[in-house]
């Protein structure tokens, strides 16, 4: 989730002048290393990861944080999930801390603009910061999810580490080109499909959007038919399951009312999607070690994006967030 420096474009203007909703590119792009003389070193209490309980891109960062058993290694800062016309910002409400924890900063913005004065573009989170270096290392969730897999694994205990994660990680390599393909095709139509959804102010979008977001969730229903697996790659968590859970847990209690992605629901029409995801939330053990259930907070998803929205009124339903394992 983000917001623009342009002060002529109100955070809350979301898409184009076409009426179609485009997310900008991040800018900073520098990698942590498990090379001792790299740029950026894996150190222990050296970065900080700034994060939104509402957004799914931080969400997933979040996730693999405490997949990795990271967080005595990566400090969290979190801001307020309730966007204002500066942007997130902290309160001290609903689980965000009172300021930025290292610089007592009240806007999340100020902190780009302390690793850049002149910065133009998206506040956006996540943000992966350098305390030593005091600059952004990176600001794309794709990326920093990658970094956390193995730069940090000499930090680690033997059983966190990467190479001795069941089934070979979480980028297999007998799997990586299967899962890099998966990636682009739900990213474009469902991870950011649903805020083409949402965002959209012409129906020519919205429909140029909503199609294409629901045949990718039937192509993801057939693939778990087809598999016969318990996850998207096999019997172990991989990438394409922890980009994929930010978005489906998201969207039964937030994207069908508040986006109008209400053609289908993940929980009466994709019986093999629901299973999914009701084992990457319900399950704690040693494959998801609670982390999906721990790293998920619906109310500030659904009060978040009815606020996004300029709506005041945030929906009743549904009676039940997220149902049962043995429903």
């Amino acid at each position: 989730m983000s917001q623009h420096s342009d002060p002529n474009r109100s955070v809350f203007k979301h898409a184009d002048d076409d009426g179609k909703f485009r997310r900008s590119s991040s800018q900073f792009r520098n990698w942590i290393s498990s090379d001792p003389s790299a740029e950026f070193p894996a150190e222990k209490d050296r970065y900080v990861l700034y994060i939104n309980y509402g957004c799914p891109w931080a969400h997933r960062t979040n996730l693999v944080r405490s997949l990795k058993g990271l967080e005595y290694i990566i400090q969290i800062a979190v801001t307020d999930f309730i966007l204002t016309p500066d942007g997130w910002i902290y309160t001290g409400k609903h689980g965000s801390d009172p300021c930025d924890p290292l610089y007592g900063f009240t806007k999340h913005s100020q902190l780009y603009f302390k690793a850049d004065p002149s910065y133009k573009g998206r506040y956006t989170v996540p943000t992966l910061w350098d305390k030593k270096k005091e600059t952004i290392v990176n600001n794309e969730s794709s990326e920093i999810i990658r970094m956390f897999y193995s730069a940090f694994d000499e930090l680690l205990p033997e059983h966190l580490r990467e190479v001795n994660h069941p089934g070979g990680g979480f980028l297999p390599e007998k799997f990586k080109k299967e899962i890099d393909e998966m990636n682009d095709w739900v990213y474009n139509t469902v991870n950011n499909g649903v805020y083409k959804c949402g965002f959209a102010q012409t129906q020519e979008a919205y429909v140029e959007a909503i199609e294409p977001l629901f045949e990718s969730l039937d192509k993801l229903e057939k693939h778990l038919e087809e598999r016969g697996t318990k996850y998207l790659f096999g019997d172990h968590i991989t990438e394409a399951d922890i980009r994929l859970y930010p978005t489906i847990v998201r969207f039964d209690m937030a994207y069908v009312t508040i986006f109008r992605t209400n053609y289908k629901q993940i929980r009466y029409d994709y019986p093999k999607l629901h299973k999914w995801l009701r084992n990457l939330y319900w399950e704690d053990n040693k494959e998801t070690q609670g982390a999906f259930k721990k790293t998920t907070n619906f109310g500030p998803i659904k009060e978040g994006y009815s606020l996004a929205m300029q709506n005041k009124i945030v929906p009743y339903g549904p009676k039940d967030n997220i149902l049962p394992l043995d429903d």
